[in-house]
């Protein structure tokens, strides 16, 4: 076999392979045995009709179409690699000459990586929001608290803010009751904003056994979107009662004896709230600074198959479990379809960007996935799945999954190395130090490199390497 690669542009090759005929005879072989289960011909045995027989009875011409199907694949899959190219989705295929005893020529043009190079990335700086926890952002987080430990008792008044009704509704479209539409003992807080709009204005001023007919979008159920008229029905009405705020409180809602230790804790895990936050802008800008200062040429048909895939999650999964559509979702973005098209390409070419530079990073880098870094990604992304670690690792293993994971692994760490070269300051003008090894992500301190590889999480699965026709 021979074969020449010639550059179309920065993103795509045409591989021209000419293969002597005598290469062809296993796959010609694999072919008349695979047509021999297949036939039956009077007066042989199935499996042993002759291949002149073959020949003559089905035409040499289909066999030999089942030789080349069989044999392209192994064919490009040699030239690809004595290339050493780093393909990008499925070729096309075009079989130039084809003689029979003589030569099978054929052309393949497929997407490929681009080259790219790293530029010195070390005097990139960016600026991010200062760690600042004041007295009343720890108020809050006590009032939260304490808000959760609230009891409630039934009152003989008409219901007010705050308070939780219980509620019997019937929704109406068109005038007739929906199957799903009716709904009773619901509980309901009075100002959450949990339950149909216009629902606070109907049931404020309501005592137990009053009633009201109010109109509202649905936003579920089967007639999601449309206009009904709901009744509601106020069955009780009962006062939210928040408990004393002082030492018994603390003793109550947390191992602290006092509430002043309870405060301390609050404003101290506040702080490391925002210090991961911190970290996951740091991380953010530092990518966009980097992806400013390289020339990523993007493949267009890797950026269609990637626009179509984001859409088709969008609509199918995230929308579908909404119970509403494309439509719906750009009336209740304040988006037109053009501006929808547009920021989902946006961020495509931004998606694909991210993955071939720090894929690059990676290699310049010389970066490795160990096997502890690889099972706490997994268990990160088994808790964000809502599944148990043995579920998701199954499922990975069983999907074919488990590079696409050590590529975001890597990903991670590439970006990581990034940020720890970069110079970052606070909105004080304070140098932001990212490498703080104490405690748990998120919670108790803060990891550049955990929380990178969230960053570098969402490259697109379509721009993974792939060699086979």
């Amino acid at each position: 076999m021979k074969s020449a690669v010639e550059t179309l542009n920065p993103t795509r090759v045409r591989l021209s392979i000419e293969v002597p005929f005598e290469e062809l005879k296993d796959s010609l072989d694999a072919a008349y045995k695979k047509i021999n289960q297949q036939v039956t011909v009077k007066g042989f045995r199935k499996g042993k009709i002759p291949a002149r027989v073959i020949d003559q009875r089905f035409g040499r011409g289909a066999v030999l179409e089942e030789a080349v199907n069989d044999a392209l694949p192994k064919f490009y899959t040699e030239a690809v690699n004595e290339a050493e190219l780093n393909v990008l989705g499925q070729p096309e295929v075009d079989i130039t000459e084809l003689k029979d005893g003589e030569t099978l020529n054929f052309t393949a043009e497929v997407d490929v990586r681009p080259t790219i190079e790293i530029p010195d990335y070390s005097g990139i700086e960016v600026e991010v929001d200062a760690v600042e926890v004041g007295d009343e952002d720890v108020d809050k987080a006590v009032t939260e608290l304490r808000e959760r430990f609230a009891s409630t008792s039934p009152v003989e008044r008409a219901a007010e803010d705050g308070d939780v009704v219980t509620l019997d509704l019937e929704a109406k479209v068109d005038g007739e009751v929906l199957e799903d539409g009716v709904a009773s003992g619901v509980s309901y807080t009075i100002g959450s904003g949990e339950l149909l709009d216009g629902i606070d204005e109907a049931v404020k001023g309501l005592e137990a056994g009053g009633e009201a007919t109010f109109a509202s979008e649905l936003k579920g159920g089967s007639a999601a979107g449309k206009e009904a008229e709901v009744t509601v029905k106020v069955t009780q009405v009962a006062a939210r009662e928040l408990p004393e705020l002082d030492d018994e409180f603390a003793q109550l809602a947390s191992e602290f004896d006092t509430l002043e230790e309870l405060r301390a804790d609050s404003r101290k895990r506040l702080e490391n709230m925002k210090q991961y936050d911190q970290a996951t802008q740091a991380q953010e800008r530092v990518l966009e600074k980097l992806l400013e200062l390289v020339e990523v040429p993007v493949p267009e048909k890797l950026l269609e198959d990637e626009i179509n895939t984001r859409k088709h999650n969008l609509e199918h999964h995230q929308l579908g479990q909404m119970g509403i559509d494309i439509e719906k979702y750009l009336e209740i973005q304040g988006k037109t379809a053009e501006e929808f098209d547009a920021e989902t390409k946006e961020a495509a070419v931004k998606g694909i960007k991210t993955q071939f530079v720090l894929d690059e990073l990676v290699n310049k880098e010389k970066l490795n996935v160990n096997q502890e870094e690889l099972t706490e990604h997994l268990m990160r992304r088994a808790a964000s799945s809502g599944m148990s670690p043995d579920q998701f690792a199954q499922a990975v293993v069983e999907g074919g999954q488990v590079p696409m994971l050590v590529g975001e692994v890597a990903r991670g760490k590439a970006l990581a190395v990034v940020v720890e070269s970069a110079t970052v300051k606070d909105t004080n003008g304070e140098i932001v130090d990212l490498d703080d090894e104490d405690g748990e992500d998120g919670e108790d301190g803060v990891s550049a490199e955990g929380s990178s590889e969230d960053a570098a999480e969402e490259a697109p699965e379509a721009a993974q390497d792939k060699s086979e026709a």
